[in-house]
């Protein structure tokens, strides 16, 4: 495993964290899943373990996972290991069998006890904004919040996760007034919009967390047009089989580069986003122990000539793609 700086904060964090929202098992709010259908606590327990075994020490994972599932079964397996960081988020609700957001200082003080109870822990090493918007952050609430929390030490280093389609109004805010400490982005291979911010951001001294760097599982190649997904997996209105196909037809010039690096699919996938410096930790999904083999071998860095082929087709066939992805939600 190879580590790099978050940022200017002292965190060197693992090139690959640990995304734990599938672990947070299948949750509902309502009708809506907000999950990625059933988890075995036991094999996820396992999967920590086998992530510490590979050298991952960065966990990210956000208080509406599972409904705070996720933190727990974290909180009971590392919550007193001080060998890593752990990443979590606040500022989406459940209510009144409802999904919402909350962005006021009295519910971040709140959230923030909840979440350091289930984590077992007495600071968050990295805590963020869970998708607020620049109405949110105009609001300045959350801002003040997040200041008196790291104040108080119970958040060393705060930032903010943006927007899946539209990352640049936050972004910009935050970075126009030096606030916060760093950006959770989406970023891969066929989500590219966030690599102008992952850069300028970089370059102000963030650390970058790179999210969904395998689009759902899109970019591990493993869905076709008869791929389904149970009712409490969140991919069963999102992954539809015109997604699956589309991205399936549109993805194969990028393939062919499996056969010059000698990897998997889900190797290039995760060696693309690796490949840019400016990204400090990328989180893909995991779930059991064989996910972490998967996800932490086999990465290269990708020459600047392929780079530049996968960022020409972010702006033009994939396109359509990403249009199609943005609809489903």
């Amino acid at each position: 495993m190879q580590y790099r700086k978050f940022g200017k904060t002292d965190l060197l964090v693992s090139e690959i964290g640990f995304g734990a929202w599938a672990i947070g098992g299948g949750a509902m709010i309502g009708n809506t899943s907000i999950g990625w259908g059933d988890a075995d606590d036991v094999v996820s327990k396992q999967a920590i373990h086998a992530a510490l075994d590979a050298g991952i020490n960065f966990f990210d994972t956000a208080d509406i996972y599972g409904l705070g599932h996720s933190e727990k079964i974290i909180g009971e397996t590392i919550g007193n290991d001080q060998r890593v960081y752990i990443a979590t988020k606040v500022g989406n609700v459940a209510r009144n069998n409802q999904f919402t957001v909350d962005y006021s200082k009295e519910h971040i003080y709140k959230a923030c006890e909840e979440s350091l109870r289930r984590l077992k822990r007495e600071r968050i090493d990295y805590y963020q904004l869970h998708s607020a918007r620049v109405n949110h952050l105009q609001n300045s609430e959350c801002i003040q919040a997040m200041g008196d929390l790291q104040k108080e030490g119970k958040v060393k280093y705060w930032g903010l996760s943006l927007n899946t389609f539209d990352p640049f109004p936050e972004a910009d805010h935050l970075l126009q007034r030096n606030l916060g400490n760093g950006f959770q982005a989406v970023l891969n291979v066929l989500n590219q919009k966030a690599l102008s911010i992952v850069e300028k951001a970089n370059k102000k001294g963030y650390g970058i967390i790179a999210r969904m760097p395998l689009q759902f599982g899109l970019l591990t190649g493993k869905f076709d047009a008869y791929s389904s997904f149970p009712l409490n997996d969140h991919r069963h209105n999102r992954l539809t089989k015109q997604v699956i196909v589309n991205s399936n037809e549109a993805l194969m010039p990028v393939w062919e580069l499996c056969k010059k690096y000698s990897v998997t699919k889900t190797q290039l996938a995760l060696s693309y986003v690796l490949s840019y410096t400016a990204v400090s930790t990328i989180i893909p999904g995991i779930r059991t122990p064989d996910h972490v083999v998967q996800n932490t071998t086999g990465l290269t860095r990708l020459d600047d000539t392929d780079l530049k082929m996968i960022e020409r087709l972010g702006k033009t066939d994939f396109v359509p793609v990403m249009e199609l992805i943005q609809r489903q939600g």
